[in-house]
């Protein structure tokens, strides 16, 4: 039986999976990475830990599977976006640690830039905003503040990459330098239209072209793994950033399909085809995952604070002792009885973007009991989505028929119903909840022809579980706009600040 493996290098793990040819699980593996905060607002990793930790999830997983590596048809490759690394290229070694993609370090250049108003220009170019959250700006630190890197730099000494190009370069033992689209468009230094890196952005960030790699469809015959990582080579064969992988993965192939990713944040995803949308809603454009040389889009909003939510309610309010917990204590009340929690602990996400906006639980009564709180903070990641997918519906060039969805919050039934309730729309809980890492195998069989279409993909897909609405849509509007209400409240003191200053 053809296998594949898929790495999936994630902020606070690596991990390995193992898929037979009908995406089902064979072995997985995975391993913390340190997280290191050097100061307020800086979160780094050491590269070598990124590096040894995938190498020995993929040894441990091929291990567990029982197979040789030569039994492996290819491995995909997805990872936590925009986290910036540069290296030395004739002896590998980084020239610091990785800047995590969470790092504020840089926000005083991406402030300057808006300032001179160029933030039209990036997003014309890039469909982002300029924030400290893309590579350009951590790269740009980097060149800047490190004594002689720019030197180093400037003579083509060294290579520049995000997770998935330190990744494959080691594998490779240095021999190939290179990313894919939906990477490439997290860096803002790519220009999602021209498919290409883009000058006037290199000259606005000072970053020299030759720190570049090579940028690629997401299915793609990049090259092998050297002989020594596994004990046979191993084809390289597709490449994209976690949450693109995960739109992939739940086989959103076509213009409209949307999923939402239910982590410590939630991500949603709708495609968007060829067509790279212009958001009026606060979302972004972004590459999706490019299987052949016809490019593809999708719209992209992110909530801050999603699972984070439930941690908050067993680490900071002690309510329960486990976050599984949060299913049963939440559901032993028929409703939160009035009570709205908006968990704006890191400020407010798409589609309201307000950073310094606090947290806010109101409509609290004597009647309100610690159950209601966490049925509450439960609500809030669907009352979040909500607010994003209205927004993706605004901007969309096709409706939104039904929701995919997967990450670890996605086990919660109670907590997909009332997503169900608020949107109108089915909301679609896969068996394979591994979606991430099932999009990079995915993207690895078509390029080395395993899979002869994105159609024998969507025959795989299996599903878990739909949810379907159970309430009018009056109601659910009603319940929203207690909801935006309740945002209000969390808004209100940044705005009287503003208004004293």
């Amino acid at each position: 039986m053809p296998y594949l493996m898929a790495l999936d290098q994630g902020t606070s793990s690596s991990r390995a999976v193992i898929f037979n040819e009908h995406g089902e699980i064979v072995a997985s593996a995975q391993r913390e990475i340190r997280q290191i905060f050097p100061q307020p607002g800086w979160v780094e990793h050491d590269p070598q830990d990124i590096w040894q930790s995938q190498l020995q999830t993929c040894r441990e997983a091929i291990t567990q599977a029982g197979i040789a590596a030569s039994e492996l048809i290819a491995l995909g490759i997805t990872n936590q976006r925009e986290t910036t690394l540069v290296w030395d290229r004739r002896t590998g070694e980084p020239v610091c640690n990785a800047i995590v993609w969470q790092d504020r370090r840089s926000e005083a250049l991406c402030d300057a830039l808006r300032e001179a108003g160029l933030n039209d220009a990036v997003s014309g170019k890039t469909g982002l905003v300029i924030d400290p959250y893309f590579s350009a700006s951590k790269l740009a630190w980097m060149l800047d503040r490190l004594p002689g890197v720019r030197q180093r730099a400037m003579r083509g000494e060294l290579a520049f990459g995000t997770v998935d190009s330190w990744l494959v370069w080691q594998l490779s033992r240095g021999r190939l330098h290179m990313t894919d689209v939906t990477n490439a468009s997290r860096t803002m230094l790519f220009n999602i239209h021209t498919q290409a890196w883009d000058d006037d952005l290199l000259a606005m960030f000072d970053i020299p072209p030759s720190l570049l790699p090579e940028v690629c469809p997401s299915s793609h015959i990049y090259g092998q793994t050297d002989a020594e990582c596994f004990g046979a080579p191993v084809t390289i064969a597709g490449i994209a950033g976690d949450q693109q992988a995960a739109l992939f993965g739940q086989a959103c192939f076509s213009r409209g399909k949307a999923k939402n990713t239910y982590g410590t944040g939630c991500f949603m995803l709708m495609n968007t085809g060829d067509t790279a949308v212009v958001s009026q809603n606060g979302l972004i454009s972004t590459a999706a995952c490019q299987p052949g040389t016809r490019p593809q889009y999708a719209l992209e909003g992110s909530v801050f604070i999603g699972g984070a939510v439930v941690q908050w309610l067993r680490d900071g309010l002690k309510a329960i002792s486990s976050s599984s917990d949060i299913e049963n204590l939440a559901a032993s009340v028929p409703d939160a009885g009035g009570v709205v929690f908006v968990p704006s602990f890191t400020g407010l996400g798409a589609p309201y973007w307000v950073p310094t906006a606090q947290g806010a639980i109101v409509g609290l009564s004597r009647g309100s009991t610690v159950a209601h709180v966490a049925r509450a903070a439960l609500e809030s990641i669907a009352f979040q989505s909500t607010s994003v997918l209205a927004a993706m519906q605004r901007d969309a060039v096709s409706p939104i028929e039904e929701l995919r969805v997967d990450g670890g919050a996605a086990a919660n039934n109670l907590l997909l119903q009332f997503q169900a309730d608020l949107l109108g729309i089915p909301v679609v809980r896969s068996k394979v909840i591994e979606s991430t890492a099932l999009g990079a195998a995915y993207l690895a069989g078509l390029a080395t022809g395993l899979f002869a279409s994105v159609a024998e993909l969507e025959a795989h897909r299996r599903i878990d579980r739909i949810f379907m609405p159970g309430i009018g849509r009056d109601d659910a509007a009603q319940r929203m706009a207690q909801w935006e209400i309740a945002v209000e409240q969390a808004v209100l003191p940044v705005k009287l600040a503003a208004g004293r200053a």
